[in-house]
């Protein structure tokens, strides 16, 4: 499991994440949503969806992981869609995905 699974985890038993599209997209409305997590193979409507409300209010979106890792790092079924509420947690987990 990558490191920044682990951090994931760690910020969902922190209280720190939310998962499902609607409550996601509801946090992204809010301001809610430090970053939003989506995995590279949710459908095409869901990537655009996401991608769209996260450009226009400007939250970070990173594309990574298949749904199945994204669950497992919960200790959940299958995510395809997670926000991180904290912008430590964040900013962390964007920079591990991104040196990954």
């Amino acid at each position: 499991m990558g490191d920044w699974l682990n951090l994931l985890g760690l910020a969902m038993r922190a209280g720190k994440v939310i998962t499902g599209e609607e409550p996601v997209l509801r946090a992204v409305r809010s301001g809610g949503a430090a970053l939003v997590i989506l995995s590279a193979d949710a459908g095409p409507n869901t990537k655009k969806k996401v991608s769209d409300k996260c450009a226009s209010y400007r939250i970070p979106l990173i594309q990574v992981g298949t749904r199945q890792e994204l669950g497992r790092a919960l200790g959940k079924a299958e995510r395809v869609v997670i926000a991180v509420t904290d912008p430590g947690f964040s900013r962390a987990i964007g920079n591990r995905v991104s040196s990954h």
